[in-house]
C-alpha cells in the first residue's frame, strides 16, 4: 500500500510546473551572472562592481537554488522546506533592495531584477506552502482516525518506572498530561505549573503521569530541572499515544495566532523561553483522567497557549470538560 504522505494529488500539477519554471529561471540567471557579471550593471546604467567575483558568487548561489527547486518539483508537498527557504529569500531580497533604494545605494532601474527574481514568485510559493500544510494536516488527521482506541494502548504503554498505565488506573485515577515538545515555552510553563500543583493533585488521591515526545535521557534532564525527578512519565516519540487520544496537530491560528504570540511573550518574561525544537512542534497537548482503564475526563487545548488549572481539572474534571466543549476560558494557575 502506498504511503499517503507520498501521494501526489492532481492539484500539484501547477506546483510542479511552477517549481520547474523557477528552477530553469534560476539556472539561466545564475549562468548569465557567472558568464557576464557586469551585464546587469550596464543595463541599469551603474558602475559594475570592482570585484566581479563577488557578484559571480551570487550567481552561483542563485543557480544552487535552481537545483533545489528542481528537486522540490518532483514532490512539492514533501519538499516544502525547500520552497520555504526560497520564499524567505524572495521576501528578504526585495526588503534589502528597498533599503538600498532609500539610502541611494542602488538606482530604481536595478529593481527590474527584483521583479523577476523575487516578486513574481512570492504568491505561488506561498500557495504551495499553504497546500503542503493542509495536506500534511489532513494526513495526520487520517492517522488520528486510524489510531487504536486509548484503552488498547493503555494496556501497552509503560511509565518510566515500568508500570503499565492500565494497571495504574485500576489502583486509582490517573491524570495523564500530554505535553508539547520540550523546547516549547508553553511546555516549560506547564512543567513549572505541574510542579506547583502536584502535591495537591496527589493529595486528592490522583496519580499524575506526564506523556511526552522526547527521548528518555532528555526527559530525565527536563523533569529534573523542574523538581519532577520522580514524576512517572511515558516517552512517546512516534506520537502514537497522542493520536490514540485523538490529539491533533494544531492549526496555524492555534500555534501562531495573536493570543499565542502574546502569551508566549508573557511566558518568556516569566523565564520559560524557547529551547531546541524536538518532536512534533505542531502537536497539540491535552489532559485526561483515566480510571479502571477507561477515559473519564478530558481537556483538549484550544490553542498552544492554553494554561489550564491542573488542580481544578483533577478535582472537577467533568466541569472543566464542559467548559472546554462550550469554549469557556479555562482558569489558570496563579
Amino acid at each position: 500500500m502506498k504511503d499517503p504522505t507520498q501521494m501526489q494529488p492532481p492539484e500539484t500539477r501547477w506546483m510542479r510546473l511552477t517549481l520547474r519554471l523557477a528552477a530553469a529561471y534560476n539556472l539561466i540567471w545564475g549562468a548569465l551572472v557567472i558568464a557576464m557579471p557586469g551585464l546587469m550593471f550596464q543595463l541599469a546604467g551603474i558602475e559594475p562592481p570592482r570585484y566581479p567575483q563577488i557578484w559571480q558568487c551570487v550567481g552561483m548561489i542563485v543557480g544552487v537554488y535552481g537545483i533545489g527547486y528542481a528537486i522540490a518539483a518532483t514532490d512539492p508537498l514533501r519538499h516544502w522546506p525547500i520552497v520555504l527557504v526560497g520564499l524567505l529569500g524572495k521576501i528578504f531580497g526585495p526588503l534589502g533592495f528597498a533599503y538600498a533604494l532609500l539610502t541611494g545605494a542602488l538606482p530604481p532601474a536595478f529593481g527590474a531584477t527584483i521583479l523577476t527574481n523575487d516578486l513574481v514568485w512570492i504568491v505561488p510559493f506561498a500557495l504551495i506552502l499553504r497546500a503542503a500544510y493542509r495536506n500534511w494536516r489532513d494526513v495526520h488527521a487520517d492517522l488520528v482516525e486510524q489510531a487504536p482506541a486509548p484503552e488498547i494502548l493503555l494496556d501497552i504503554a509503560r511509565t518510566s518506572d515500568g508500570r503499565v498505565l492500565a494497571d495504574l488506573s485500576r489502583e486509582g485515577t490517573v491524570m495523564l498530561v500530554f505535553l508539547r515538545h520540550f523546547g516549547c515555552a508553553f511546555c516549560r510553563e506547564a512543567a513549572a505549573d505541574l510542579a506547583l500543583a502536584r502535591p495537591r493533585i496527589e493529595a486528592s488521591g490522583i496519580r499524575l503521569v506526564a506523556v511526552h515526545m522526547g527521548a528518555e535521557a532528555d526527559a530525565i534532564r527536563f523533569f529534573r530541572h523542574y523538581g519532577l525527578d520522580d514524576l512517572p512519565h511515558v516517552s512517546d516519540p512516534s506520537s502514537m499515544l497522542y493520536r490514540s487520544f485523538r490529539l491533533q496537530r494544531g492549526r496555524l491560528d492555534q500555534l501562531f495566532g495573536p493570543r499565542v504570540v502574546r502569551r508566549g511573550w508573557q511566558a518568556a518574561r516569566a523565564g520559560h523561553r524557547l529551547g531546541n525544537l524536538a518532536g512534533d512542534v505542531f502537536q497539540m497537548p491535552g489532559i485526561f483522567l483515566v480510571r479502571d482503564g477507561q477515559l473519564v475526563g478530558e481537556y483538549r487545548h484550544r490553542t498552544a497557549a492554553d494554561r489550564p488549572d491542573y488542580i481544578a481539572f483533577a478535582t472537577g474534571g467533568d466541569a472543566l470538560l464542559a467548559a472546554a466543549r462550550t469554549g469557556v476560558e479555562s482558569p489558570a494557575i496563579n
